[in-house]
């Protein structure tokens, strides 16, 4: 895969996303792959991916549009910065536009995404959408503990100043 052909992938991947056919988000994905989401967490394998597409974000959003620019790609992982809308469509935020920045790493196996991570600032979302401070701070100590387990954070905050990964 070159560089423009994962650029046209994210083009097709955005679209799908934006269709709300879970399965059709689906098919860009490896039959194992891991989607990590921001607000509904990790799915893994395409049944999973589709459903949290289909029957979560588009359950609780409307009038979806996402867009990746300034894709870099080296031949098996790659990454892109995002924008990103809706409207809510969650009975306690009805109708509020939302719109979000944000950093995505694809990991790609034989043409498809094997893995998927976001990193986008929630925090302006939900300041979009008027949520209150109580739960703004449940959610950000749930992404906390998402972040200090993971394994690369485990192995980063066990070196030492100074030290480098082993790539």
């Amino acid at each position: 895969m070159t560089g423009g052909d994962f650029a046209r992938l994210l083009g097709e991947f955005t679209l799908s996303a934006e269709s709300g056919d879970g399965a059709r988000f689906a098919r860009h994905f490896t039959e194992d792959a891991v989607y990590h989401d921001y607000i509904y967490g990790p799915h893994t394998g395409r049944a999973d991916i589709a459903h949290m597409m289909q029957d979560l974000f588009h359950r609780d959003a409307t009038d979806y549009r996402w867009e990746m620019f300034d894709p870099v790609f080296d031949g098996r992982q790659g990454y892109a910065w995002s924008l990103s809308s809706f409207t809510s469509t969650i009975p306690q935020f009805a109708g509020k536009r939302v719109v979000i920045d944000g950093m995505s790493r694809f990991i790609l196996r034989d043409g498809l995404i094997a893995e998927y991570r976001e990193s986008v600032n929630g925090g302006v979302a939900m300041a979009q959408l008027g949520v209150e401070p109580e739960r703004m701070a449940k959610v950000f100590r749930r992404w906390t503990g998402w972040l200090e387990q993971r394994p690369e954070t485990r192995d980063y905050q066990a070196r030492p100043k100074g030290s480098r990964a082993n790539r």
